[in-house]
This record gives C-alpha cells, sequence and structure tokens, in this order.
C-alpha cells in the first residue's frame, strides 16, 4: 500500500505548492494524477520518489516511510534521460548490476522483446526515434520489477498515434508485472485509456479535488460511449477545479476583505 498523508510542500513562506493531500493507492492499482499547470503533480510525484522532502506530513510504502530514493520505487521522467554513453542493453540493464551477468543478459532481452525492440541492445540513444528511446526508459524502470512506478508525463512529447501505440505497451508490461502506477498527466484521454482512478487535483496551492473511478473493461475502447461519458466527467471536475476558491480565497472572505 502506498500511502501519502497530509503531504504538504513549501519552497518559500508564501509559495505552498501542495498543502494536505492525502491518497492511499492500492497493490496494482494504476492512478492517474490530472490537472491544470502549477497544481503541484510534479511535485507530488517528486515527494513519492523520495527525490524531495515534503514540509509536513508523509509517504509511506507499506508502512515504511519515504524519505530518499528508494530500490522499490522506479521513475520515469518527461524525457527518456538514457545516458549516451550506454547502449540500449546497458540502459536497461543500469539497474542490475547486482544481477550476475547471465541473469542481466536474460532479463534485459526478455524486456526488449516485450516492447518489440528484440535486437536493439546493441545500439545508441541517439539512433531511437522519440517512441522507442520511451521504451527503453520505461522498461529501464521496469526490468527491477519496483512496487511502484512513478510516470512523470512519459509520452506528452509524442505524436498521437505513437501514444496510443505506447499506452497499449505501458498497459502490457503493467498486466505482467501489476506495480502500483502513479501517472501525472495533462491528457484526460491518456487518462480515461490507462487508469483505474483519476485523482483531480485543484491549484493554488495543489490539493485533491475530485477522485474518479473509472472502472472500464480492458481493452478500452476509446470511441464507446462509457469512454466518452468518463472523460465528460474528469472535464467537468477540471473546470470545477478552477472554479472552486482557494483555501487563501475562503480566508480572504471569510476575514471580510473586499479586494
Amino acid at each position: 500500500m502506498l500511502q501519502l498523508e497530509s503531504l504538504s510542500k513549501s519552497f518559500a513562506p508564501n509559495v505552498a505548492a501542495l498543502a494536505d493531500v492525502s491518497l492511499d493507492v492500492t497493490p496494482g492499482e494504476l492512478v492517474a494524477l490530472v490537472g491544470s499547470s502549477g497544481c503541484g503533480k510534479t511535485t507530488l510525484l517528486r515527494l513519492v520518489a523520495g527525490l524531495d522532502s515534503p514540509t509536513r506530513g508523509a509517504v509511506a510504502l507499506d508502512g515504511e516511510p519515504i524519505r530518499a530514493p528508494h530500490p522499490a520505487i522506479g521513475v520515469v521522467f518527461q524525457e527518456p534521460r538514457l545516458l549516451p554513453w550506454l547502449n540500449i542493453a546497458q540502459n536497461v540493464g543500469f539497474g542490475l548490476m547486482d544481477r550476475s551477468a547471465a541473469e542481466r543478459e536474460n532479463r534485459v532481452d526478455a524486456a526488449l522483446l516485450r516492447v518489440g525492440l528484440a535486437g536493439y541492445g546493441g545500439r545508441w540513444p541517439r539512433e531511437l526515434s522519440g517512441g522507442q528511446a520511451q521504451r527503453v526508459s520505461i522498461i529501464r524502470a521496469l526490468v527491477t520489477e519496483p512496487k511502484v512506478l512513478l510516470m512523470d508525463e512519459p509520452f506528452s512529447a509524442l505524436d498521437a498515434l505513437t501514444r496510443a501505440s505506447l499506452h497499449d505497451h505501458l498497459i502490457g508490461l503493467w498486466e505482467a508485472q501489476r506495480p502500483t502506477l502513479l501517472l501525472v498527466t495533462h491528457d484526460v484521454e491518456e487518462a480515461v485509456a490507462l487508469a483505474d482512478r483519476a485523482i483531480v487535483m485543484q491549484p493554488r496551492p495543489g490539493r485533491v479535488f475530485a477522485d474518479i473511478a473509472l472502472d472500464l473493461p480492458r481493452p478500452r475502447d476509446r470511441l464507446s460511449p462509457a469512454f466518452t461519458e468518463a472523460k465528460r466527467v474528469i472535464l467537468a471536475a477540471l473546470d470545477g477545479s478552477l472554479e472552486a476558491p482557494s483555501p487563501r480565497q475562503k480566508a480572504k472572505h471569510a476575514s471580510g476583505a473586499w479586494w
């Protein structure tokens, strides 16, 4: 169980990125964080990854506090961030250096095969397309079999056709290992295509506005009425999150301030 308890993050006395975010994510669940720019989605992911420390509150995985990067938590960033001086097999196997050479090779070969890149192990990152590089980034994070995979808008820079193809690859990989998956996205269709739940964030400061169940069968039909309705519900929640007053605005109103 991944637990976020009353999580808050401030970068300066008057700059609150997150305020009192509490969230439980069950093992194997796929959750999308959706919200406008500046609502703290990436900050939240960094706190869960142990890359930053909360101002208040805590993150725990199976009861263990997360205060630093943890081997059970993998991260996929917006850019592939492949190491240019390593070939593709070496990039994928980078987190397996504690394993024997034979096990590392077997795992890397199996991972590349799973995403349609068998035979690419000897190539260099510069020789890959954007979609291929992001596939390598995803399997590099998954090859160590983490309990939790965090993804920060990993498909945002890709064209629509490549993005949809990678959605299918991601679901196949997720179904094979069933890690808990926390995905940050601006794309409502992406959230509905992938997630079991959509957490809509409200900005200034970032906090949970709505928790929406996406109980659609997989594989998901993007043209179905149920898919369209799920998108409508999330879009309505996003509109509501921008219209609802922030705690600071409520406090001004309560104090009688009119400006």
